[in-house]
């Protein structure tokens, strides 16, 4: 068989099959053909380059389903002259890899002929097991071509990320999916074609959007739709919209049918979940209400686990709203608790009134800001020991060692403070927590520069 035989009897012919799906038989099979990724394969770009001159270097193709990593993979199986193998990370284990990589070191020693190795899902693979593809690739021996999901700074190997370079496949734009599906309506060889099937104005726009970037999704519903509207068990698609020839038509009613409910690409351990809880909580940090309830919605849409929002509002309600407006710690935990009590769906409005309130809420870090260089200074400072005279003297001996001496209590004072120092002396007169201005911290601040004015005057009386 020859290199990229399989690939090629796969996608790269005319399928007559109906029974392939239609995602599969509509796979490009030029790179001419292949919709979206123009950063990195439009004419004159180094990847498109390297494949049309057959000289290309271990690469990892990175993004959501559906934007074309496999099928890309398939093209250069159809284009190289190395002998192309392809294995999936989920079907195939470590031994038959090593099995081929042996191999391919027999024939570039033997007969001069490269491998270029495509594990679809990489991030299956194990950081030990992806170890067993470094001498390989160092010495030349195999090209890799590594597809996957998850973001390759976390789920590959630096070692072998750092050999190989990293191609970024964006999801699908609208314009991009409308003209898959407009292709696949007219191909008479591979998509539908010979079938009488038409599709009333803005319907493609409405699966191009329910496939959220994803050319598999789109093509799924196209044709599932194109099947309901055949079999005509919904009599509007022969009667309305203007139909004239009695061909079956897919519109908005039709497709609402055939999607039921969309699904959202996340994943609660992946990417994305980092991604959209970073999104949320810069948008309720920028005060921007509408941002973070979409982000919000997206989440629990998803099945992001509500607690783990509740501990995400909890967090920011001390970290960027703090004194501002101390009734946000108490509103968070609330929507915690309700979570908690009444379980979801009915908890989403308690996550979503919490979410409101925090954005709109006057914003401070300054607790957050204090806590962190109190904590820098706990650790790098010398930890001198607590003065005596803030120290309990509960026993005669911590009396007679002067425990408590010269201690101030300021409820003896009128103005409730006193000139004692209660930091330690290589710390004195350190200045940690500076209340924003912004909402009941503006009062705290002033209440803090009246004290602070407070006790340097009465020290200075004391010292006279």
């Amino acid at each position: 068989m020859k290199s990229g035989e399989l690939f090629e009897s796969l996608s790269m012919n005319p399928i007559k099959d109906t029974t392939t799906p239609l995602a599969e038989r509509m796979r490009p099979r030029t790179l001419d053909e292949f919709v979206g990724q123009d950063s990195i394969l439009a004419p004159g770009q180094p990847l498109r380059e390297a494949i049309i001159g057959d000289t290309l270097q271990s690469i990892i193709l990175w993004g959501p389903p559906g934007t074309g990593k496999t099928t890309l993979a398939r093209l250069i199986a159809s284009m190289t002259q190395a002998k192309f193998v392809a294995f999936s990370a989920v079907l195939s284990g470590i031994k038959e890899i090593r099995s081929v990589m042996e191999a391919a070191e027999s024939e570039r020693r033997h007969q001069g002929q490269r491998t270029i190795l495509f594990i679809d899902e990489i991030h299956r693979f194990n950081r030990a097991q992806q170890d067993a593809f470094l001498p390989r690739v160092e010495a030349g021996d195999i090209v890799l071509i590594g597809a996957t999901t998850e973001n390759p700074s976390f789920e590959v190997n630096a070692a072998l990320l750092s050999r190989s370079r990293v191609f970024v496949l964006n999801p699908l734009t609208i314009e991009n999916l409308v003209s898959v599906l407009h292709r696949a309506l007219t191909d008479l060889d591979r998509g539908l074609g010979h079938k009488k099937v038409k599709v009333a104005t803005g319907s493609l726009e409405a699966i191009a959007r329910h496939a959220n970037g994803d050319a598999r999704i789109a093509l799924n519903v196209l044709e599932l739709s194109a099947t309901i509207a055949a079999a005509g068990d919904d009599n509007h698609n022969r009667v309305s919209h203007e139909n004239t020839d009695d061909a079956a038509i897919i519109d908005h009613e039709l497709i609402s049918k055939a999607v039921q409910r969309r699904s959202l690409l996340y994943d609660k351990s992946g990417e994305e979940h980092f991604n959209l809880i970073s999104a949320l909580h810069k948008s309720m940090r920028n005060s921007d209400a509408d941002a973070a309830i979409y982000w919000l919605a997206r989440m629990i849409e998803a099945g992001e686990d509500p607690l783990y929002i509740a501990r995400r509002l909890v967090r920011f309600a001390s970290e960027d709203i703090g004194n501002a407006d101390p009734q946000a710690l108490s509103l968070a935990m609330a929507a915690k608790d309700a979570v908690h009590f009444i379980g979801m769906p009915e908890g989403n409005t308690a996550l979503a009134q919490a979410t409101l309130y925090l954005s709109v809420a006057p914003k401070s870090n300054a607790v957050y800001v204090a806590y962190g260089q109190a904590a820098h200074d706990a650790h790098n400072d010398v930890a001198e020991p607590v003065p005596l005279h803030l120290r309990n003297a509960p026993t005669k001996l911590m009396k007679n060692l002067e425990y408590g001496k010269d201690y101030q209590y300021a409820h003896d004072y009128s103005e409730g403070t006193t000139p004692m120092k209660c930091l330690p002396s290589q710390l004195e007169n350190r200045r940690y927590y500076t209340p924003r201005g912004r909402g009941a911290e503006q009062v705290i601040r002033e209440r803090m520069s009246t004290w602070r004015k407070t006790r340097h005057k009465k020290g200075t009386e004391l010292k006279d």
